[in-house]
């Protein structure tokens, strides 16, 4: 015997509890089943941010937001519009959770838990009696057309289903994509997506931890980047070199990880200007000693590596510096070329690039255009963003879009 609903969303995590929380608000009389395949529910909640939920980002403005999007930029516009990062934070207000915002932008709970995110979820839920079914593995969707209607059959490993409408909110699973392909849909194959960078140089090699405001290009490519890099014992980390990930995720697939960056350690000050720089503190600290206090913003640490590497000696005086030598600290200070050699998986915040080709998705409704009462919430379909709550943006916004619709 199949279990009838009026709607069932595969998922059970952020987009498909927000979807299911907002479609039964909006209508209570509607019989509603989130079928999630592991034991529990919201892992990914659990781990964000450190186990803090990076909620959203304190960004306001859709087109501004949208610009933390390497792919969704264009579609995600119209959906901000409807639901943005403001009305997130009031609807968690109305849900009983407060959220604050750092100084980097990113919003978490008060309560510095993402217990907190999965409390008010779950008893959202218990409270609109929607049924959380877990250790349900969807093996196969179709169609069955009956005398009344058409409907959406869902096959579990021990159940049956049977709904009107279907959300899937299943993030980046590849078994759910295979699924959708047989159904005419196309899925954008995925690529790994906010990596860091494996570099063993001995510039960096003594120097994990430190960190500096760089801007960051990789070689034969337009892909550039700003913003504080980390160094670590693998090799560079950070925004800077998270943000080149996202937005290079197919680029530096098809390279195989293995490319050249050029890092400017003095951010937005070129090698012409940072040779006038230098040739004033040739004149001015003529007595001193050039690797001993670094005269940028960042390191001291970082300034003695980049003189040595320069050819410098750690007793040289400025004074004492040659043409060639200025040159040499000018390039790496402002141009200094790294070899990267693979990548490594930042943190458990593990993101695709890939997902359902946008072109086959309603944006006013969040529906398939291929199939009627098919909708998708979150990381299914190929978008995804930087790090810093944007994902669970989208996520809350396809599913709030979802609820209305339906």
């Amino acid at each position: 015997m199949s279990q009838n609903f009026d709607i069932i969303i595969v998922g059970g995590g952020a987009g498909g509890f927000f979807t299911a929380i907002n479609c039964a608000e909006k209508n209570p009389k509607l019989k509603i089943a989130i079928l999630e395949r592991g034991k529990e529910v919201l892992t990914k909640v659990r781990i964000s941010g450190g186990g803090r939920c990076n909620v959203t980002h304190a960004c306001f403005e859709p087109n501004e937001l949208v610009k933390f999007y390497p792919r969704g930029e264009k579609e995600l516009r119209g959906p901000f519009h409807q639901f943005c990062s403001g009305d997130t934070i009031e609807w968690f207000q109305k849900h009983g959770v407060e959220l604050k915002t750092e100084d980097d932008g990113r919003m978490f709970p008060v309560s510095n838990s993402s217990q907190t995110i999965i409390d008010c979820f779950t008893t959202a839920t218990k409270k609109l009696g929607i049924q959380v079914l877990t250790g349900q593995s969807v093996q196969s969707i179709y169609k069955s057309e009956t005398p009344d209607g058409n409907f959406w059959k869902v096959e579990t490993q021990n159940e049956k289903y049977l709904c009107e409408k279907l959300v899937l909110a299943t993030g980046s699973n590849p078994k759910m994509w295979e699924m959708l392909q047989e159904f005419g849909h196309s899925v954008v194959s995925p690529v790994p997506s906010l990596f860091t960078f494996n570099i063993k140089d001995p510039r960096i090699k003594e120097l994990p931890g430190v960190s500096a405001q760089v801007s960051v290009k990789v070689k034969d490519t337009k892909l550039t980047s700003t913003g504080p890099l980390l160094v670590t014992h693998w090799g560079m980390s950070g925004p800077a070199i998270l943000k080149l990930s996202a937005w290079g995720a197919r680029i530096l697939f098809e390279k195989n990880y293995q490319f050249t960056i050029f890092v400017n350690w003095l951010n937005d000050i070129d090698a012409e200007d940072a040779e006038i720089i230098l040739k004033d503190l040739k004149q001015e600290h003529s007595k001193k000693t050039v690797s001993k206090k670094s005269p940028f913003e960042f390191p001291n640490r970082l300034w003695e590596s980049l003189v040595l590497a320069s050819g410098i000696s750690e007793e040289t005086k400025w004074a004492d510096l040659s043409k060639n030598q200025l040159q040499n600290l000018t390039n790496q200070l402002t141009n200094a070329q790294f070899q990267v050699n693979g990548k490594s998986t930042f943190k458990e915040e593990f993101v695709t690039a890939g997902g359902i080709d946008l072109k086959e998705i309603n944006f006013k409704t969040m529906e398939s255009k291929i199939h009627q009462n098919l909708y998708f919430a979150g990381e299914i379909t190929n978008i995804d963003a930087i790090t810093g709550g944007f994902n669970f943006q989208n996520a809350w916004t396809s599913g709030f879009i979802v609820a209305n619709s339906i």
